[in-house]
């Protein structure tokens, strides 16, 4: 997990880096070309099956679809605004997790978790509000990460029987399904779909975007495979802190002093959901009754 924190903000920089002379459609296809690459041969090589049945074929489809307007949604973003101003703002996703789960599949949501949630959303509105000034309607981008990305996750927890390798490569072959035809439809157009030819550091950029977002999802995955989600979430939030570190080396931005404000409500609120379900996963199931008909 400490992995995917550390890995996972080298994709932003890459992404913002090509950004200066790419199209966001076309780094986001490039993601999953080079994850294809990279994870479709060592899968078959295995012999671990892509697809199991018809309803995991829609499901990966489905999958590959959030990724796929989770990534160009949070790449528009960077490539707009600071990394970690953006990344905060995807933080909304435990938050939408929780009103999904009540919502979908009728877990209980406590008043305290409730209130937890109530509080996280502020910290992101106050995070958007200086977006929103400086950047317009580009800073609702990462909103629209954060909500694909939990739905991401929901679709993910019905696949838990698929091997990682596996799974990210089929993912990766949806999420080209459609893409590749986007940007041959859109292809000078001269919008956020057009793609252009590569010359000198762009291929390093679009490259590197899909081997650290291949190393990094790995890492999560594995991660997820050895421990439960509850232990590994609060994990997450160090990516806030390379994130952090990574936009100020390499572009020279540093979250202001309100933004701050909004990511210390956003990492608190989140944290103390987490560890309201590591004591709900804690309390003892109560036993039937014997004598119960």
């Amino acid at each position: 997990m400490l992995g995917f924190c550390a890995v996972a903000p080298v994709i932003d920089v890459f992404a913002k880096l090509a950004s200066a002379h790419h199209a966001v459609g076309q780094i986001t296809a490039g993601r999953f070309v080079v994850q294809g690459a990279i994870l479709l041969p060592i899968a078959l090589w295995l012999g671990l099956p892509l697809v199991m049945s018809r309803r995991d074929a829609a499901l990966i489809f489905l999958r590959g679809l959030l990724t796929l307007a989770a990534t160009f949604s949070f790449v528009w973003a960077v490539s707009i605004m600071p990394l970690a101003d953006a990344l905060a703002i995807t933080y909304i996703e435990p938050f939408i997790l929780l009103l999904f789960g009540w919502a979908l599949f009728g877990e209980e949501v406590g008043p305290r978790r409730l209130i937890a949630s109530v509080t996280g959303f502020v910290g992101v509105l106050i995070v958007v509000r200086p977006g929103l000034l400086a950047f317009g309607s580009a800073a609702l981008l990462p909103l629209a990460a954060g909500f694909f990305f939990a739905c991401y996750m929901l679709v993910t927890r019905a696949l838990r029987h698929y091997d990682p390798v596996a799974l990210q490569a089929s993912t990766a072959i949806a999420a080209l399904i459609v893409a590749w035809p986007l940007l041959v439809i859109f292809d000078g157009t001269g919008g956020p779909l057009d793609p252009s030819w590569p010359t000198g550091w762009d291929w390093l950029w679009l490259a590197g975007v899909g081997v650290a977002a291949t190393i990094s999802h790995q890492g999560l995955t594995l991660a997820l495979r050895h421990a439960p989600s509850a232990t590994v979430a609060p994990l997450g939030y160090l990516e806030l802190v390379f994130s952090t570190l990574a936009g100020l080396l390499v572009f020279g931005d540093f979250p202001a002093p309100v933004v701050w404000l909004g990511i210390a409500i956003i990492v608190a609120s989140g944290l103390y959901i987490i560890h309201r379900e590591r004591v709900n996963r804690r309390k003892p199931a109560i036993p039937a009754d014997p004598n119960a008909v």
